[in-house]
This record gives structure tokens, sequence and C-alpha cells, in this order.
């Protein structure tokens, strides 16, 4: 039974989060309207100018892409998808990045889960090696156009439950397993394995992982360094 290195993806190796990129490019291409840009406007200002939190902002950012992906075809989002990773790919972090490629070259079973969408997380996941990836699946309607609602959200939002499943399906161990995370909504997932890994880590997992004694890590410019 392989090991297994599971992942979240946004802000722990990509140093952005895919929906806020997918957002700004459907509206640069004018899939989206301008006026969309409106709905989070307060959420970033407060987030940028450190008044409000970047969890209310990218909950507005998720929020704003649930209403106007409705009616949108599958085909057009795909291909903006592939357009936001091409330019993206590379905008990782040295420390997670430098990680996956070592999991991979011993032999570790690599595992992303995400609350992006799934199209672009695995057309991003892919070219870093991960075998298996999972996303927010949004529902497809006739003619190949999204309805705005997810497909068993309930399953994604726990990804604890998608650990196992993933364990079950792919024939997986967790003796020596490694999880890496960045927000408390990674907790369940670092709770499984045998070296939980707290990255860059907001102030809800940074105190539960100074609890237990989890591995803490910041990258900060160019330097990287372990709390």
């Amino acid at each position: 039974m392989k090991k297994v290195a599971i992942f979240d993806v946004d802000g722990t190796i990509f140093r952005s989060s895919m929906v806020i990129e997918l957002v700004e490019k459907l509206i640069e291409d004018g899939i989206f309207s301008k006026d969309v840009a409106k709905e989070y406007e307060r959420e970033y200002r407060e987030w940028f100018e450190r008044e409000g939190g970047y969890e209310e902002y990218i909950n507005a950012v998720v929020k704003t892409f649930m209403k106007n992906i409705k009616g949108v075809h599958y085909g057009t989002f795909s291909d903006v998808a592939k357009q936001v990773v091409l330019k993206q790919q590379k905008r990782v972090y040295r420390y997670t990045r430098d990680l996956v490629k070592r999991l991979k070259d011993e032999g570790y079973f690599l595992l992303a889960i995400s609350q992006s969408p799934k199209t672009v997380v695995e057309e991003f996941c892919k070219n870093l090696g991960f075998d298996k990836v999972y996303g927010r699946i949004y529902e497809i309607g006739p003619q190949d156009l999204f309805t705005g609602n997810i497909i068993d959200e309930h399953l994604i939002m726990n990804k604890a439950n998608i650990v196992h499943r993933a364990i079950e399906k792919e024939g997986l161990s967790l003796i020596g397993s490694i999880g890496v995370g960045d927000t408390d909504g990674d907790i369940p997932l670092l709770e499984l394995v045998e070296e939980p890994i707290c990255f860059n880590p907001n102030s809800n997992l940074y105190k539960h992982a100074k609890r237990l004694g989890w591995k803490i890590i910041v990258e900060r410019k160019d330097v990287i360094y372990s709390i």
C-alpha cells in the first residue's frame, strides 16, 4: 500500500486563490459583467487595508462566482481555466513546491483537496505530478450550461471524508502519511495524518497547531522558517 501525502492547494501551494483568479479572468474576458467586481469590492478593500479578514473576502468571491457562473457554457469556462493555469502555474511557494517534488520522487501518492472548482485545480495540479485531485464539482445542465449548483457539496466541505474515500478507492495507507494545510478548515485532514504540516497558517490553525505540537512552517519573501 502506497503512502499518501495530502495537500490543500490555495494558499498552500498556489500563492493566491484559484477562484479569485478565475473570477477576475471571467470579468476580463467579458463572460462576467464588470459590475460583478462590486459584489466583493468592500470585502477586498477591508482585507487589503487589514480591517477585515481574508476569509470574508474569499467567501464573497465564491458567492459571486456561484451566482454568476449559472448559464455559462462549460467549454467556455474550461478554456478560461486553462488560460488561468497557464499564466499562474509558477506562482507557487518554494517550500511546498519542493516538498511535492521530493515526495513524488520518494514514491508517495500525491492527493490534492481544494474548495476551488475541480476543473481549474485539476489542470493546475497535473503539472505538479499529483495522482488524484478533489475539488468542487459544479453541476452542468442541458446544452452544457452550468446550473449554479454544487454536486455533493457536503462531501467536499469535509476533507476528512474525502481522505477516507481516496484511501479506500486508491488502496492507500495512512502509515507514514503527510498532510499540509493553511487554515482551520484543514484541521480534520491534518488530524488524520502522521505528520501534519501547518504552512503559513491562519490564526485558528496556528493556535491549534501550537497546542498539539504540530509542525508550523512560514515562508516570507525568500526566507523559510519553522516556528
